[in-house]
């Protein structure tokens, strides 16, 4: 059975720290560790109890979906800092946000299909010191060390 909402600010619907976890598919220690990171914010009841407004369920979205795509909490962080403070973000304040990522995830992009397309010569291979490797050798750089390998941990 659901928590009743409290209603500590006039017209503001305040969520429990489980009814947010609940809704988010988060647990209770994300959205504390969310909240020491700077991510979200919320305010404390007179029993001093955290309590979130709604609009975090959309923040916390934006994070975890941030973060699937490799975005570090730095960045996150920095992108919701744009947001207003004094009043939920609205559909217009959203699409800005990622915008700043565009390049980088381009970037990260062609690394990775460069990786996929890499991969295809050196799986299966176990060796890291051809002269063609262009993941772990490029160049043949290891080549010039001498004979023997190079990337093995001898522990």
């Amino acid at each position: 059975m659901e928590q009743p909402q409290l209603r500590l600010r006039s017209m503001t619907v305040l969520l429990t720290p489980s009814q947010v976890a609940e809704r988010a598919g988060v647990a209770v220690s994300a959205l504390h560790f969310y909240e020491r990171e700077g991510l979200i914010t919320s305010t404390r009841s007179a029993g001093n109890q955290r309590r979130y407004t709604r609009d975090v369920l959309r923040r916390i979205a934006f994070i975890r979906t941030s973060q699937r795509v490799g975005i570090s909490l730095a960045e996150i962080r920095e992108a919701l800092s744009t947001l207003p403070v004094d009043r939920a973000p609205t559909k217009a304040d959203w699409p800005r946000l990622p915008r700043r990522w565009r390049t980088s995830l381009d970037e990260r992009i062609a690394r990775l299909q460069r990786l996929r397309d890499d991969l295809d010569g050196c799986i299966g291979c176990g060796c890291l010191s051809l002269k063609r490797c262009r993941l772990q050798n490029p160049d043949d750089t290891l080549g010039a060390q001498g004979p023997g390998a190079r990337l093995l941990d001898p522990s």
